[in-house]
């Protein structure tokens, strides 16, 4: 049996798999406060890229950013009934403002608040009370800001990234004059979310619209990105809002066209969140830790080195040093190449698999014999780690970009080969409850997937989905199909993607 460095392995235990990827990737564990994690250095150094490659699309496309504050007052919320009945359940309620001595040597709270704040689930709310103060007549529009932020949802089950009680995200919310533009930039920003997961992250997704019970609450239209995991279940990675103007008749956003008439904003919104890094994680780590594609790895390159005294030490580790300095100067995606020498008293077998279980995509191995030979031992993350080859160091600085996009491009094809394979046309009510049931109607060794199929979007469909835990994640945006609804016969345009989902 093949040794691996994270047990249990996927096809043991997936779930746990996980959190041990998790543990020995050093990204992540739980805090002293439930259901929130504390996320370490080598983690959220993945959220900085990700806000960073982020928010420059983001202000490509004439988004700025603004903050806006964690507490929202009770009566704000109250405002929209059906956005506060999607999130009652979720929210966390600030009721006092100081602390006392309870006269035992504790503290309890004190100075109840004439009004509860709520710790935002999310900021349509406190947005729209702005907006309705900033917005006037057409020339203050459109309004097009992003804030990065933090949120609470109190979760009951709770699993690092993917599900948290408090989590990081960015949230994007837009006022326009009219339904047509407000549309425009729902689609558009669904497709950075897009561009971004597949480019930059090597994650395919399918682009689609969610189901009338699937809809985030308040909006007229939700669109989403869905990705696979290995394990054949969903994962929403970011969704795009069309509000209509709900949010902006109970915030009272109104605004003079040029015309003189007097009527309300047609408002977006959209978010991503730390959730994204869960899924990075599922989609291609493998039973030895965490991989990363180069384009979000902290470092893309670590040099080794391996010296067996002092005077070898100065030696490798100088060579060292003018090859991150040579390396340094090159661009991987219009981006200086981030390298480091791990200098750290450690056993070289040591150091080489905790790189890999951190998922950098390419190791070079250093020693005597390689200075002499003008030379390194190269290793990548996207094969077994017993794969290494020499590489002459002349050769390394000119072929290593072309080694890293190809690292970056394996590991789409790979994910994207998965979503492909494990993506099955069902025709019949009883194929599909059989292919959620476990039963084998196709070749898979991914336990499940995503089963495409004609579907009416009625009440009596999510019936009969619901006892198998299976949700409708999108009616992909490129179907212009029709057929009859496996369920109910009825005749309905473009399919539906069902699957079960974190």
């Amino acid at each position: 049996m093949t040794q691996t460095a994270i047990n249990p392995t996927r096809s043991q235990n997936y779930p746990e798999w996980y959190q041990q990827v998790i543990t020995a990737a050093e990204l992540a564990e739980n805090s002293p406060v439930r259901g929130c994690m504390v996320i370490k250095p080598w983690g959220y150094a993945l959220w900085e890229h990700i806000q960073a490659n982020l928010d420059k699309r983001f202000k490509a496309t004439g988004h700025v950013n603004a903050y806006f504050p964690l507490l929202i007052p009770l009566s704000y919320l109250e405002k929209e009934a059906e956005h506060i009945e999607g999130f009652a359940k979720e929210c966390a309620v600030v009721t006092h403002h100081r602390l006392k001595d309870d006269g035992q040597g504790g503290l309890i709270p004190d100075g109840e608040l004439e009004e509860p704040y709520i710790i935002r689930p999310t900021s349509e709310t406190m947005i729209g009370e702005m907006y309705a103060r900033w917005i006037q007549s057409y020339r203050d529009l459109p309004i097009l800001i992003n804030q990065w932020a933090n949120v609470m949802r109190w979760e009951m089950r709770t699993r690092l990234f993917l599900r948290t009680s408090e989590f990081l995200w960015q949230e994007g919310h837009t006022a326009h004059a009219t339904a047509e533009e407000a549309m425009a930039e729902t689609k558009l920003m669904l497709d950075v979310y897009a561009d971004f997961a597949q480019n930059f992250l090597a994650i395919p997704v399918i682009k689609g619209e969610k189901t009338e019970s699937e809809r985030f609450p308040g909006a007229v239209n939700t669109y989403c990105i869905e990705a696979m995991m290995q394990d054949g279940k969903a994962l929403q990675a970011g969704t795009s809002h069309f509000l209509g103007q709900n949010f902006a008749k109970s915030s009272n956003i109104t605004f003079l066209n040029p015309q003189g008439e007097l009527g309300h904003v047609w408002t977006t919104s959209w978010g991503v969140s730390t959730r994204l890094i869960g899924a990075l994680i599922m989609t291609h780590s493998d039973d030895d830790g965490l991989v990363l594609p180069p384009s979000i790895a902290p470092y893309q390159i670590v040099l080794l080195p391996i010296y067996r005294n002092a005077e070898e030490e100065a030696q490798v580790l100088a060579y060292c040093q003018e090859l991150q300095k040579s390396l340094q100067a090159l661009q991987f995606q219009d981006e200086h190449l981030r390298v480091h020498v791990d200098k750290r008293d450690l056993r070289g077998g040591e150091k080489t698999w905790q790189w890999i279980k951190k998922g950098v995509p390419v190791r070079l191995e250093v020693g005597p014999r390689d200075i002499a030979s003008a030379s390194v031992m190269l290793g990548r993350r996207d094969l077994d780690p017993k794969n290494k080859q020499k590489l002459e160091k002349v050769a390394l600085t000119t072929d290593i970009t072309s080694i890293l996009a190809e690292i970056q491009h394996n590991l789409w094809m790979r994910a994207q080969q998965r979503l492909q394979k494990h993506t099955h046309e069902i025709h019949h009510q009883q194929d599909f409850e059989t292919f959620f049931s476990g039963g084998d109607i196709c070749d898979t060794d991914c336990r499940g997937g995503f089963a495409l199929c004609y579907a009416a979007d009625v009440p009596e469909v999510e019936a009969i989905i619901k006892p198998l835990k299976v949700s409708a994640r999108c009616m992909p945006l490129d179907d212009n199909t029709e057929g009859p609804c496996i369920f109910t016969g009825k005749l309905v345009r473009g399919r539906t993607v069902f699957a079960k989902a974190y």
